[in-house]
């Protein structure tokens, strides 16, 4: 049952550079149907929020850039529940601004902060999980989603949780950044690590007070004086916070200095759809292991491939194992798989081509 007090924060400001060619500084991958379903990301996640939060409880954190592309994907809302950052200083500062003004609205409101392209397979599961999640976080919690790890993973976070539990949930002990490929394997063999899913619910009132322990300068800038909030200066408010904010994830900020951290071990089937790679997981593949998107694609003597290819795109493949071949708007990508984290490395010798800065002004 909805909570009127339960507020959704989609995050939707992100480039997805990692899903190139597809995804591009003008249209990311959360706009995009990548999954073949005649929906985008967004709007999936946006369906998805529905489950917590009344329509008008729904609120789209994107870049200024993005504004116009988020009304037409999501016609329903009104402009107001769009939160257009003027500028990228990663997720704390954005984070502490959407806190603020979903606050001033209902002080007792409690926040579920989603990524807008993420992959959520079993619905009814990971319900479970965000109810349960609400009712920690109303106990002065500050609540994030782990994910059991199938495999030693070095594009993901993870969180070490210690091994007294209630439930599910479990105390967290540290996060931990993107890890090589050895340390991964530690961290999976040892049963105490979880996958960081990026998703975080907390009540308003808390989060504010780990700002004002933990990160005094954003909590100056962005709660110090609350009165700016959805009135006519806020978008000078806004301008003005960003500008003289440091560029800080809510991780470093907050959630690996505050003491009333809990993690709920989720067990529902989960990407981050961070790469071309964590999308095959959940694509259907034929008896060689290739996941083909696009209806005139013919393999042959191929394994292990992606192929995503626009309708009616005639593309024949001969003698391709364990690669990635992606079609989009004159721009051809053919990836070995093993090399699609240095995906992002090798587009800055292309960017001056074929991707044009975001406009932040």
């Amino acid at each position: 049952m909805k909570n009127k007090n339960v507020y959704s924060l989609i995050m939707a400001g992100g480039i997805g550079s990692r899903f190139w060619p597809m995804s591009t500084a003008k249209k990311p991958k959360q706009f995009l149907d990548v999954l073949g379903v005649g929906k985008s990301l967004l709007q999936l996640t946006f369906e998805r929020m529905l489950a917590f939060s009344e329509p008008q409880n729904i609120f789209i954190l994107t870049n200024s850039e993005y504004g116009e592309l988020v009304l037409e994907q999501l016609p329903g809302i009104h402009s107001s529940q769009i939160i257009c950052e003027p500028e990228r200083k990663n997720t704390a500062p954005c984070i502490a601004f959407a806190t603020g003004k979903i606050h001033v609205l209902n002080p007792k409101a409690t926040l579920i902060i989603s990524p807008s392209d993420h992959l959520v397979v079993n619905s009814e599961r990971f319900n479970r999980c965000m109810f349960l999640a609400v009712e920690t976080a109303g106990k002065g919690q500050l609540v994030t989603l782990g994910i059991q790890p199938t495999r030693p993973d070095t594009g993901y976070g993870y969180i070490e949780i210690a091994d007294q539990s209630v439930g599910n949930i479990h105390p967290v002990l540290r996060f931990r950044e993107k890890p090589d490929i050895q340390t991964a394997s530690a961290f999976v063999a040892s049963g105490n690590y979880l996958w960081n899913a990026g998703i975080f619910v907390w009540n308003t009132t808390v989060i504010m007070q780990a700002f004002q322990q933990h990160a005094k300068k954003l909590d100056q800038l962005f709660f110090g004086n609350l009165s700016a909030y959805n009135t006519s200066e806020e978008h000078h408010f806004m301008q003005k916070s960003f500008a003289a904010c440091e560029d800080i994830s809510i991780d470093f900020a907050v959630m690996e200095h505050a003491k009333n951290v809990s993690v709920i071990c989720s067990d529902f089937d989960w990407s981050d759809l961070g790469t071309w790679g964590s999308l095959t997981d959940h694509l259907a593949k034929d008896r060689l292991g290739n996941a083909v998107l696009g209806n005139s694609v013919h393999l042959f003597a191929s394994e292990n491939c992606l192929v995503h290819m626009p309708d009616g795109k005639v593309a024949l493949l001969d003698g391709l194992k364990d690669f990635i071949v992606v079609d989009s708007d004159g721009m051809l990508l053919i990836l070995r798989k093993e090399h699609e984290q240095q995906l992002k490395n090798y587009l800055k010798v292309l960017e001056p081509k074929t991707r044009k800065p975001p406009n932040n002004g």
